[in-house]
């Protein structure tokens, strides 16, 4: 897994695309319990090299309800993004993650991790590449988080440009994230 990781962090497949250059963003262990798929690194992840170390990432570990230390423990959570790298700004919210990363290394990254007992799939990038036959757009999927259950666990993306869809959507963090801290909680 150590190798695996080096080679990832080392990756430049599309160094003259990024906008900063890459800095492939990954966390896991041969032990993680709960794989945290998603988009890609923001620009403050970017800058320091730590996944999750915004605002996002104060969001998530809410929804999780767990600590930064239970959370940045790697036999808890494996990080994978879908894009490794920062992909740029867009006009709201960051460009998509770049489309190589996932089908070059995800593979690569399963065959190390023996011990996973729940996919999250955090925004539609996650949810439209590992749920490929399942054309519900986020809001209907993460209303029916139970049918990807006992694998999968759906939720939207914790951004702050998502506030919207979570004022419209009171019933996420009031019945969702309930759900889904018990769930971590057995795993953990």
């Amino acid at each position: 897994m150590k190798n695996l990781l080096s080679t990832i962090r080392d990756c430049s497949l599309c160094a003259d695309k990024l906008p900063l250059g890459p800095r492939p963003i990954i966390e896991a262990a041969k032990h993680s319990k709960i794989v945290l798929i998603s988009q890609a690194p923001g620009r403050k992840v970017h800058e320091s090299g730590v996944a999750w170390k915004d605002q996002s990432g104060k969001k998530l570990r809410e929804w999780l309800g767990v600590t930064e230390e239970t959370f940045y423990n790697t036999d808890n959570f494996a990080i994978l993004p879908m894009g490794f790298c920062y992909p740029g700004k867009a006009k709201t919210g960051d460009l998509p993650p770049m489309k190589i990363c996932a089908p070059t290394w995800h593979d690569q990254v399963w065959n190390e991790l023996k011990h996973v007992k729940l996919k999250l799939l955090i925004g539609a990038y996650a949810q439209n590449y590992y749920l490929p036959d399942d054309k519900r757009n986020l809001t209907e999927k993460v209303k029916n988080y139970n049918d990807y259950l006992p694998e999968y666990f759906v939720i939207p993306h914790p951004s702050p440009v998502n506030r919207f869809w979570r004022m419209k959507n009171p019933w996420f963090e009031n019945t969702v994230v309930t759900k889904l801290q018990e769930h971590v909680n057995s795993i953990l």
